[in-house]
């Protein structure tokens, strides 16, 4: 059973960084490209961040272009969005995701691209 625990939130200044982590276990993730989700309250999930299976390529969206870097570590079986420049608007619930497919060709930016979801960890950005 493939799981993904997300851990790093908190509640943190804007202006502030945070480093979010997402543990893979139960099966490799390691040819499989990996997003970032953010849901705000009262909000739907959108897509925040993605990277390839091999990491050399990544993917943002427009708002946190130039704040966060997704990367990751394959021997760890590991995902990490390291995020700076926080702004309140930053604040909801970050989730981990896993690709349906293996090896895709491109990088998977919508919801249904996805078969594997964490659980979440909260970021809480105060003004």
């Amino acid at each position: 059973q493939a799981q993904l625990v997300e851990s790093g939130g908190g509640l943190v200044q804007a202006g502030g960084s945070l480093r979010l982590s997402c543990v893979a276990s139960g099966r490799t993730f390691s040819f499989n490209a990996m997003g970032w989700f953010r849901q705000a309250p009262g909000k739907e999930r959108e897509f925040v961040a993605a990277i390839s299976w091999s990491g050399g390529s990544t993917r943002y969206l427009d708002p946190v272009k130039g704040r966060f870097t997704i990367s990751r570590d394959n021997a760890k079986n590991t995902v990490y969005l390291q995020m700076n420049s926080l702004k309140p608007e930053d604040t909801g619930v970050y989730s981990c995701a896993g690709d349906a497919i293996t090896l895709r060709p491109g990088l998977p930016g919508s919801e249904s691209q996805y078969a594997y979801w964490g659980q979440g960890t909260q970021v809480t950005v105060s003004s």
